[in-house]
């Protein structure tokens, strides 16, 4: 006991402090949570659409309820669906639906991708009516996520198994991504015919790129040769980027362009070969922080030239 009058210090109980790995297994469980609720509302909505389309259209009502209605996740919808695309006399649709099931089950980050290109796709594109138009009828769309199987097997070295998905999804939706190109989340190709992306590439979060793309080596080099595109950027259509140059955040590459040197962020490349407008010692800093997601791609034009047609 201590003496009357004194007080009796007690040191907290350290177990009862959190530490940074409980903290950081907290932070990971609320933000994990988040997401499923993102991607559960979503689906929702997805569902509610297809029904609405179901009822105005008759014609459509089966596929609808196959691809969609009768499904209880985005995950379960979207591997039905990509299977049946990508099936082929040798790669039945069966067992592409419960490869691509158990990837999306395996790793929960692929379905959150997969939730910010359909956010991204409505967003950006005015011709997008609905979230279950882009699942359904959106070739870029689907190559991108079929990309993400490719590339997990690719990373598991299934690599004969990723070759194989990767040469059915460029004869089904006309994009040709290598298994081994690393593509983060957020990401549109918008009509994507004719986009080519090699297998050292990297692209960033929230890319938009147009259609007949290409991200490619030079010809001549070996090991990592091919660009590397940084979060926000937005590539017009038939660019062509090529070696291991680095395009930084938020830059644009105007359409038609031939890319063979850096360009540095939020600036803005055009022409063949492209040049950065405002020139190569003080390029223009253009004010957007993310053009891939503003799809702007003349902002730059009364600088660059005051031809009037």
């Amino acid at each position: 006991m201590p003496p009357a009058g004194e007080l009796q210090h007690q040191s907290p109980s350290k177990d009862k402090q959190p530490t940074d790995t409980q903290s950081a297994e907290a932070a990971a469980a609320i933000a994990a949570a988040a997401a499923d609720a993102e991607a559960a509302g979503l689906w929702t909505q997805i569902k509610a659409e297809a029904r609405r389309d179901a009822e105005a259209e008759p014609a459509l009502a089966s596929y609808l309820y196959s691809t969609i209605l009768s499904h209880s996740s985005l995950e379960r919808s979207i591997s039905f669906h990509l299977g049946n695309k990508l099936c082929s006399s040798t790669l039945l649709s069966t067992l592409l639906y419960d490869l691509f099931l158990n990837t999306f089950t395996s790793d929960p980050s692929l379905r959150n991708a997969t939730v910010a290109d359909l956010r991204a796709a409505r967003v950006r594109d005015p011709a997008c009516i609905s979230f279950s138009h882009c699942l359904l009828n959106y070739k870029g769309f689907l190559a991108i996520q079929a990309h993400r199987i490719s590339h997990k097997l690719w990373t598991q070295t299934r690599k004969p198994l990723a070759l194989a998905l990767n040469s059915r999804i460029s004869e089904v939706f006309a994009v040709d991504i290598h298994p081994a190109a690393k593509i983060g989340k957020g990401i549109l190709l918008d009509h994507a015919t004719g986009v080519v992306i090699g297998e050292t590439a990297v692209i960033g979060n929230n890319v938009s790129i147009l259609h007949h793309v290409t991200l490619g080596g030079t010809g001549k080099a070996c090991g990592d040769r091919h660009p590397k595109i940084g979060d926000g950027c937005l590539i017009g259509a038939g660019a062509t980027i090529l070696g291991n140059v680095k395009i930084g955040c938020g830059a644009k590459v105007g359409a038609g362009s031939v890319v063979l040197i850096d360009i540095p962020p939020r600036a803005t490349a055009v022409g063949n070969p492209a040049r950065l407008v405002g020139g190569k010692e003080k390029p223009t800093i253009h004010d957007e922080e993310c053009p891939g997601e503003s799809m702007d791609h003349t902002s730059f034009i009364s600088e660059w030239s005051d031809y009037i047609i």
